[in-house]
């Protein structure tokens, strides 16, 4: 009779397990909602797409979400996504390779957004007068930065004068070869 070790019992067990749970997984999604919907939604500064709006995330942390609609005020926030238990350091190991079941953190933001107030001619006229004067004194204000859309860019294809002078930067000796 071939005697075997507790060990091995425990090994065969763990790996029972491990190889059982193959479709175990945490589903993490976020939804994002505006009254009114229409909203275009950037999260840290990548634009996911219009109200109601929902996509996965893989890691927890704080988040930029920025929301723009013509006729409404651009709302900006940071929101912190804090782990559930089961996503604690070592239960996450236990829940996420022991156990045959799926966890989902499903999180729900939702902004009310608000209409932009039209500003007076007088408002207008003073906030031209205190330009002018910054101008005179030095002083330039720069623009608003704007998000930028991942969908409307697109990259410059090189012209040949700035594929030579890239060239030259990165082999300032090309007659050493």
């Amino acid at each position: 009779m071939v005697r075997t070790s507790p060990s091995f019992w425990l090994m065969a067990v763990i790996l029972v397990f491990v190889s059982s749970s193959a479709d175990a997984a945490v589903r993490r999604r976020v939804t994002i909602r505006s009254t009114p919907p229409g909203a275009l939604v950037y999260i840290d500064d990548q634009e996911i797409g219009v109200t109601p709006v929902s996509t996965s995330f893989t890691y927890y942390g704080t988040r930029k979400v920025q929301l723009v609609k013509d006729g409404y005020e651009t709302v900006t926030v940071l929101r912190t996504f804090k782990p559930p238990w089961y996503q604690l350091p070592i239960i996450d190991f236990v829940t996420e390779n022991l156990f045959r079941s799926e966890y989902r953190d499903e999180r729900l933001l939702e902004f009310k957004l608000i209409p932009l107030r039209l500003k007076t001619n007088q408002e207008l006229l003073q906030r031209g007068d205190q330009l002018r004067q910054r101008a005179r004194q030095g002083v330039v204000t720069s623009a608003p930065a704007q998000p930028r859309s991942l969908r409307s860019s697109s990259p410059v294809a090189p012209t040949a004068q700035s594929a030579t002078a890239l060239r030259r930067r990165r082999d300032p000796y090309p007659d050493n070869r």
